[in-house]
């Protein structure tokens, strides 16, 4: 039989999107907008910081205009990720399906020359670019429901002054943020992100996208909000910076022995494997077969 895998959590390489309402602020209800004053006071403070990572006052008030305590929808999406709390297999089900992979196709053909030049210059496959693009947003068909999103500086220092877990998490993310804000690469009012603060078509965090963001369609600027092409050669590019071996694969298919099971959690050579008794379906063999898998 096929090997069965255990149900399991599973830990996404991106924040996935999350959802929650904006409220437009007239003058009368942004009078009946809640205060924190400790909140208030703490932004004020954290503009130090900011100044010293070279974000200028003017960037730094319109990325907190009318805010004035911390999102608690936030902290509430905080204490919940299904990546956490879900078996792999209620993970997977409304993300990986019939309909997802028609999608994907149709967008493979549609963005082949991109695609094509990504594999070509920084060696990720396809399959994998596309695979998280889905994951993430939907082929970016979510990105096109703003309402779903929060504004990333807010959110940020909601996690930082709030959420003792993420603070310093939330703080690095933020000045980020602010610095993706004075470089002009998107305005504060389209900055808007997960609730962890990951943007774009690809959901990446702000110090990812400094990191490792790509301007791949030559336009003098980095977009991962509205430029498939930078947004997927930047994903590409975050994976072959921390490790991509080209040309390998994640794991295999196998077939198991009827005293399989006992080897779990062990980690051999895929030679080592074989001769244990685990094998491929339809005689295929290992085709590095010293390579080390669990």
């Amino acid at each position: 039989m096929k090997i069965a895998m255990q149900r399991m959590t599973v830990f996404s390489l991106y924040t996935f999107v999350v959802t929650c309402t904006f409220i437009l602020i007239s003058a009368t209800a942004y009078a009946n907008t809640p205060h924190d004053e400790q909140f208030i006071q703490w932004i004020s403070d954290f503009s130090k910081e900011a100044a010293q990572k070279g974000v200028s006052q003017s960037t730094y008030r319109k990325a907190f205009k009318n805010i004035t305590a911390p999102d608690q929808k936030v902290l509430k999406k905080a204490s919940y990720q299904p990546e956490f709390t879900q078996t792999i297999w209620d993970y997977l089900d409304p993300r990986v399906n019939e309909g997802i992979v028609m999608t994907g196709r149709k967008m493979a053909e549609k963005h082949n020359a991109t695609l094509s030049s990504i594999e070509k210059e920084l060696g990720v496959s396809r399959n994998v670019i596309l695979a998280i693009w889905s994951m993430e947003t939907a082929y970016g068909a979510i990105l096109q429901h703003k309402n779903r999103f929060y504004p990333v500086p807010h959110a940020l220092a909601t996690l930082a002054y709030a959420d003792k877990k993420r603070s310093k998490f939330g703080k690095t993310q933020l000045l980020a943020a602010l610095q993706i804000l004075e470089a002009g690469d998107i305005s504060h009012t389209e900055m808007l992100g997960s609730w962890a603060g990951a943007m774009g078509h690809t959901q990446f965090i702000p110090t990812s996208y400094l990191a490792y963001g790509l301007d791949w369609d030559n336009n003098g600027q980095r977009d991962i909000w509205s430029s498939i092409p930078d947004a997927l050669a930047t994903a590409a590019n975050l994976l072959k910076q921390n490790g991509w071996r080209t040309g390998n694969t994640w794991g295999y298919e196998i077939i198991t022995p009827n005293n399989g099971s006992k080897y779990e959690d062990q980690t051999k050579t895929l030679t080592q494997w074989a001769k244990l008794g685990f094998s491929r379906p339809g005689g295929k063999t290992f085709p590095r077969p010293n390579e080390r898998a669990e």
